[in-house]
């Protein structure tokens, strides 16, 4: 039959699409459940004065109304409980907390103490569909208050909105917690450790990046010179240019990057691509120093630090996508499993 392959995958298609809405449907009628049932909890305690005793009892007399039905833990009702006093207000819950699965919004609870970082959490487990893991790992890593701090000269560089979307996408400090070299490793034994574990470089890099090569030639003139680590960001369409310095910022290498930008444009970019954006990290970096390196160069450029795990203090003032049909699946185990445990405790 003429064109049955293109109307199977079509149809597969529909029926994934369909599993995910309804998938994420059951999802959010779930957490509105939870809230609603945190938020009765709390109001008879606040009311009446029931003691902290009431939701053990809760516990078993829900499980031997609905016996069908997990969930009903004592420690699950305590979390609906807290769920419901961190998110008073309903609209939040439906616009946001009710789009990522329960226990995300768990790990959340536990781990973010602030709501306005609750929230900017949440939407990035949406945006980027996040496992639970890799949430916790990014909450772990403090990412909330890297992200967008690098030093960069990009809004007098760039168009707006591109110069705040490039702002965001880069972080201060960059940590790579994998790397297994010692304090005295040379720039390009680190470059190769980066690219042998570059599942984890792309994840502490942020969404968007993709791996174009490391110590990429570029032929100028006469002269071959080569660039530490050459990356395209799909959102930005711009080849991303990372030099990698194992000491403390200097002045100088702002106009080595600069170079190599220049070079990138004329030698890479095609007409549709923005233009490219360079990325310098050092082991340390004074921040006047590197603003004013930044002043009066025509190429954007952020600098920011690497550690191989966060032991620098941040300054106090600091203080992608649906997942997939598997994605969901695990998910839904992972529930199933974790509250069977919660119940036989």
């Amino acid at each position: 039959m003429d064109n049955y392959d293109n109307f199977l995958q079509e149809l597969k298609e529909h029926i994934r699409n369909a599993q995910v809405r309804a998938a994420l449907s059951i999802n959010r009628e779930l957490i509105l459940l939870y809230w609603q049932i945190g938020r009765d909890i709390l109001l008879r305690q606040q009311q009446q004065g029931w003691g902290t005793k009431v939701i053990e009892r809760l516990a078993r007399d829900l499980k031997e109304a609905f016996p069908q039905m997990k969930g009903f833990s004592a420690r699950n009702l305590k979390y609906m409980r807290a769920f419901a006093e961190a998110y008073p207000d309903e609209q939040i819950v439906q616009q946001a907390a009710a789009l990522i699965p329960w226990f995300h919004n768990c790990v959340i609870l536990d781990k973010v103490k602030n709501n306005f970082e609750r929230s900017w959490y949440i939407q990035k487990t949406i945006e980027n569909g996040w496992s639970r893991n890799i949430l916790t790992l990014q909450i772990d890593n403090r990412l909330f208050e890297r992200q967008g701090k690098a030093v960069n000269n990009f809004d007098a560089i760039l168009p707006s909105p591109q110069s705040d979307i490039a702002r965001e996408t880069l972080k201060d400090p960059y940590i790579f917690d994998f790397l297994t070299l010692g304090e005295a490793a040379q720039e390009r034994e680190i470059e190769k450790e980066l690219v042998k574990h570059i599942t984890q470089f792309l994840l502490e890099l942020g969404v968007g990046f993709a791996f174009v090569g490391q110590q990429y030639n570029l032929k100028v003139g006469n002269e071959d010179f080569y660039v530490d680590l050459l990356f395209y960001h799909v959102k930005l369409h711009c080849f991303v240019v990372i030099e990698l310095k194992t000491g403390k910022f200097k002045p100088e290498y702002a106009g080595k990057i600069n170079f190599y930008l220049s070079a990138v444009d004329d030698l890479l970019k095609s007409p549709l691509d923005s233009p490219s954006i360079g990325l310098i990290l050092c082991a340390s970096k004074d921040n006047i120093i590197a603003e004013y390196a930044l002043r009066d160069v025509n190429k954007p450029i952020g600098i920011a630090e690497w550690q191989t795990k966060l032991t620098k203090s941040l300054p106090k003032e600091l203080q992608t996508n649906l997942p997939t049909i598997e994605q969901l699946e695990a998910e839904l185990e992972n529930l199933s499993v974790e509250v069977d445990n919660e119940e036989k405790e």
